[in-house]
């Protein structure tokens, strides 16, 4: 099978998967949100305490094991860490308040699109253009420190711990909060929930599909292969949802999502220039994460701190639109990641063996 071949068939799967899980209970154009659905486990955890999302989506934990699965089946599980943690957490708290201020990851910007939202066209504009922001820092050798291998008993604490934590959900579902009304309440059975996970999660490890990784790949080498896959995953949602009368074309009146313009663009921005320093979008950073990659572990450590932070400090949109203190976080993590960006390429030019050594 060709690359672009196996690409629209992961597309294609991921598509039908998560037009399964919206069509059995999860929130309207939300069947996949890896954004939304670390907002409700941080608050099932009673990391925040806003009341309507707050659950312990089961398919975060099918992502994180789905992963370590497969790659323990492959015989590749080679935990590495060491590259910059506390910076991969930041950039993964304000890709966190990237999302939320447009209230959805990139998958969900994909979804929305395949539902009618035009919001969401203009969020797409923003996400290419901070990866692409970001591809010119690469393109110029921006490089965080290297990465060295770890002991197989490291690698394996976080995929155990997420595993600890479902068996809890199973068995003693009370332990956490749970949404009554809202996004939280709003839910596919668990089990359909948990093998939609476990089944993305393994096809993300095995064929590294990522949404970043996808314009990335256009932008600095001109392969187009995963750029195909994801126009499949949005054809198969545009479909069904046409199939089942949830098409909506327009930009008012969608499913959590709020009409401005401006701050639709520069959260997907700043979410998309964060991942491109870090390699990945969230799913990526928690597929990575199950495959024994502690710096995609701090990574998301910093997406669950920040929807945390989020809620707490209402810092998350809303259908009326961004908040006051939602638009000045944001600002500060776009100029937080350039300088980053600045800093770590010019650092990178004057110790050229480091790129080196990151590269090969």
């Amino acid at each position: 099978m060709s690359k672009t071949m196996l690409f629209v068939v992961v597309g294609s799967v991921i598509g039908a998967l998560a037009l399964a899980l919206g069509y059995y209970g999860n929130p309207p154009n939300m069947g996949v949100c890896v954004a939304c659905f670390m907002r409700d486990v941080a608050g099932g955890m009673r990391l925040h305490s806003a009341a309507p999302v707050q659950y312990m989506r089961p398919e975060i934990f099918g992502f994180i094991l789905g992963a370590f699965a497969a790659v323990l089946f492959a015989r590749e599980f080679k935990p590495t860490a060491g590259s910059a943690p506390f910076l991969r957490f930041s950039l993964g708290f304000f890709m966190m308040i990237g999302c939320l201020v447009f209230l959805g990851c990139p998958l969900r910007m994909m979804l929305r699109i395949a539902g009618g939202d035009l919001n969401a066209i203009i969020g797409l504009a923003g996400f290419v253009t901070g990866i692409g922001i970001g591809a010119l820092f690469l393109k110029n050798n921006f490089s965080l420190t290297p990465s060295a291998q770890q002991q197989k008993s490291e690698g394996i604490l976080f995929p155990l711990l997420c595993l600890v934590l479902l068996l809890l959900v199973l068995a003693q579902g009370g332990l956490f909060a749970s949404s009554e009304k809202g996004p939280g309440a709003q839910h596919a059975p668990i089990w359909m929930s948990l093998l939609a996970g476990l089944v993305i999660g393994a096809i993300v490890q095995r064929t590294r599909f990522c949404f970043i990784g996808m314009f990335s790949h256009v932008f600095l080498f001109r392969r187009f292969s995963m750029l195909i896959g994801v126009i499949a995953l949005t054809l198969v949602m545009l479909v069904g949802n046409l199939m089942l009368g949830k098409f909506h074309l327009g930009f008012e009146n969608q499913p959590i999502a709020h009409t401005d313009g401006l701050w639709n663009f520069l959260s997907l921005a700043l979410v998309g220039l964060c991942g491109a320093f870090i390699s990945g979008c969230p799913l990526r950073q928690l597929v990575q994460a199950g495959q024994g990659n502690s710096d995609a572990t701090m990574t998301v450590l910093g997406l669950l701190v920040g929807a945390a932070f989020a809620h707490n400090f209402s810092l998350a949109s809303s259908a009326a639109g961004p908040t006051a203190g939602g638009k000045i976080v944001l600002i500060v993590g776009l100029i937080f990641a350039l300088f980053i960006g600045v800093m770590y390429t010019r650092f990178a030019k004057k110790n050229p063996q480091w790129h080196e050594t990151k590269t090969t």
